[in-house]
């Protein structure tokens, strides 16, 4: 646990880097990654997923006993569940502007 969290606090780190040059160039938009909106959501519903099973097996592990770590079991699960919820949110933003395009008139 404690590897992929230097792992990932590394990744974050080298994308603010690259976030910040860009800025200081006067680049601030965002870059545009190929591939399509279903791609993308496919990705991020995945994503989603593999944190809510990590979070599912850490805390089996230590409801079970196999391990001590609950801080990071506590840490998996509110990082899932705060994934899960800004993707409903998403999912609801989505909704709304898909019922506000059909309602306009031709």
């Amino acid at each position: 646990m404690n590897i992929s969290l230097q792992t990932e606090q590394q990744a974050m780190l080298v994308r603010m880097t690259q976030l910040q040059q860009r800025a200081a160039g006067g680049d601030i938009a965002p870059a545009v990654e190929q591939g399509s909106f279903t791609d993308l959501m496919k990705q991020s519903v995945r994503g989603i997923n593999a944190e809510q099973v990590q979070s599912a097996r850490l805390m089996t592990a230590v409801e079970t006993g196999a391990s001590d770590d609950l801080v990071g079991a506590m840490l998996a699960s509110q990082k899932a569940g705060l994934s899960f919820s800004a993707l409903v949110q998403i999912r609801n933003k989505l909704t709304t502007a898909f019922d506000d395009i059909m309602r306009m008139p031709l």
